[in-house]
């Protein structure tokens, strides 16, 4: 038992990476046959995974139907923004006697981003972007708030499939971005701290309301 736990760990890591990649959108059904011949697993290995997964509200289960890649809503929008200005910001606030490696950590994937861009590859933008959330969150210096945050931005990976443009969504906060690096990296953490409370607050006000057009009656 201990050996299969081990496996779907392995397994949930690795769906989970193609969900973050953006290769699994919201809604797709998963097939137990097609991902445990490609991944050379048991049924019971993969549901485990599954299970796993459905525990982190990246799957769900639908009972006769199968298992989906869940499918977010405003509501799990405007919760995600309250955990992550709990975390996020803590950790930057708290961020004035970070070490330098922490620091680069959050310039590398602001440049991370730069490269995207300048190669118009813009999910990948976005893929820089939570590199740099994930460096901020890293700068608390506490495992389980990257766990956690790991965890929130795996789900607003599937959040971020509302978004028609996402050229137009994710390049302008690049800039945004290097603001915030740039105070901190200058000392001033509290200022990098009300940047991104406002950089939040536009972040989350447009994701509630491409979910509110898309629900709107054609």
């Amino acid at each position: 038992m201990l050996e299969r736990s081990s496996t779907a760990e392995r397994v949930a890591d690795a769906l989970r990476a193609q969900i973050v990649d953006g290769a699994m959108a919201p809604g797709t059904r998963l097939s137990e046959e097609a991902i445990g011949s490609a991944l050379g697993v048991s049924r019971n290995t993969l549901r485990e995974a599954f299970r796993l997964l459905s525990h982190e509200r990246l799957l769900v289960h639908e009972f006769n139907r199968g298992v989906f890649v869940a499918k977010p809503t405003a509501e799990d929008v405007t919760d995600l923004f309250r955990v992550r200005r709990a975390l996020e910001l803590s950790a930057l606030r708290g961020a004035t006697d970070a070490d330098d490696a922490a620091i680069a950590r959050v310039g590398a994937a602001v440049e991370e981003g730069t490269a995207a861009l300048n190669g118009g590859d813009w999910w990948g933008v976005g893929m820089a972007n939570m590199h740099f959330h994930q460096a901020i969150a890293g700068l608390a210096d506490s495992p389980r708030t990257d766990e956690i945050v790991d965890r929130l931005l795996a789900e607003l990976r599937l959040v971020f499939h509302v978004m028609a443009a996402p050229r137009d969504f994710h390049v302008p906060y690049l800039e945004q971005n290097r603001e915030i690096y740039q105070l901190l990296s200058d000392g001033a953490a509290h200022q990098a701290a009300e940047r991104l409370a406002d950089y939040f607050d536009v972040a989350e006000r447009q994701l509630v309301d491409a979910f509110a057009e898309l629900e709107q009656p054609a």
